[in-house]
């Protein structure tokens, strides 16, 4: 275990070491993540002790970054590469979505593509046009493509290890609002989190808060809050958004009967949507309340003055409680 308890972003770095240390076809690359260890520092360091030829600056450029990645992965190499905020990740997508998730059903499962493409995402930094996007409901959509997001260190480090050892494209989203909210002791074991699961992070009877990222915080804040009122709150971080595992989400919603489902993407199109048609098809009688979401805005994410407006809050997880238990 790790001296000191370590932050979201410490835990990414720790990862990453891991995962280099125990294999040495993993290979990072992208803008300016070698000597001046990325634009957050995720991977300051690495390239002092693994070299230039395993941690490499890349142009700047994201569509050479995912298609190179894609030939790497089809060659033996686990490239891990770094797109420098998720607004940038466009350029990337032609091999994201053409090549990368259609490898092993292109080539009749000859080839696999085992890489990840790592982007922080979300907003509360107080950052410029096209750094602070929540799109990950676009890159969910693909079938082959699998969209992780972390929202603690602990989670961090054992699911990214498992996306580096997994021999499908992953998608990994990091939260950069939570980089450095908090810290936890972390356990530099090289031990994986499983993919395609939730985690149950509060057991309780009452009602079913799902989230994911960032947007956990407030919710375990609004279930705390509740609890002082006497409200049994179960809360589920999804972690995996595609393939999501629905087996948990419908489990608990037919235990407590009631959910709320928070994300700070738009509303429209936004996973909280798929999760609740799920829920209906799935567990309609089971359900007391319809369900119930919390999310960002169907607009552009607002520059830094206006920036807290968009983001869900906690007393706006606490009223979309209140309300839903009120249903009748």
């Amino acid at each position: 275990m790790s001296d000191n308890a370590i932050t979201l972003l410490d835990a990414v770095n720790l990862a990453l070491a891991r995962a280099m240390e125990d294999d040495p076809n993993v290979i990072l690359l992208g803008e300016d993540i070698g000597t001046n260890g990325g634009v957050f520092r995720a991977t300051a360091g690495l390239q002092d002790h693994f070299g230039e030829r395993r941690v490499i600056d890349s142009p700047l450029a994201e569509t050479m970054i995912a298609g190179l990645s894609v030939g790497m992965a089809t060659q033996g190499i686990r490239p891990v590469a770094e797109i420098q905020f998720m607004g940038f990740i466009f350029p990337a997508f032609e091999h994201l979505v053409a090549h990368a998730a259609r490898m092993r059903h292109r080539t009749r499962g000859r080839l696999n593509c085992p890489m990840v493409l790592r982007a922080p995402f979300g907003g509360g930094i107080h950052a410029p046009e096209h750094h602070s996007e929540s799109t990950e409901a676009l890159l969910a959509h693909i079938p082959g493509l699998r969209v992780v997001v972390p929202s603690s260190p602990a989670r961090a480090y054992g699911l990214l290890l498992a996306a580096i050892r997994c021999d499908d494209p992953v998608v990994f989203l990091e939260p950069k609002r939570i980089y450095r909210a908090s810290k936890t002791l972390v356990e530099d074991d090289g031990q994986a989190l499983p993919l395609d699961t939730c985690f149950t992070l509060r057991e309780g009877e009452g009602i079913t808060l799902i989230s994911w990222g960032a947007a956990v915080t407030e919710t375990l804040a609004a279930a705390r809050q509740l609890a002082e009122n006497g409200v049994s709150c179960e809360v589920i971080d999804v972690a995996t958004l595609n393939p999501i595992d629905h087996d948990t989400l419908i489990a608990s919603v037919s235990k407590t009967g009631r959910c709320v489902i928070v994300h700070e993407a738009p509303r429209h199109g936004g996973l909280g949507g798929e999760i609740a048609a799920t829920l209906a098809e799935q567990a309609l009688l089971s359900l007391k309340a319809p369900p119930r979401r919390v999310t960002g805005y169907d607009t552009v994410m607002p520059y830094y003055r206006n920036e807290q407006l968009y983001l869900p809050t906690t007393a706006d997880i606490v009223q979309a409680v209140q309300e839903t238990l009120e249903y009748a």
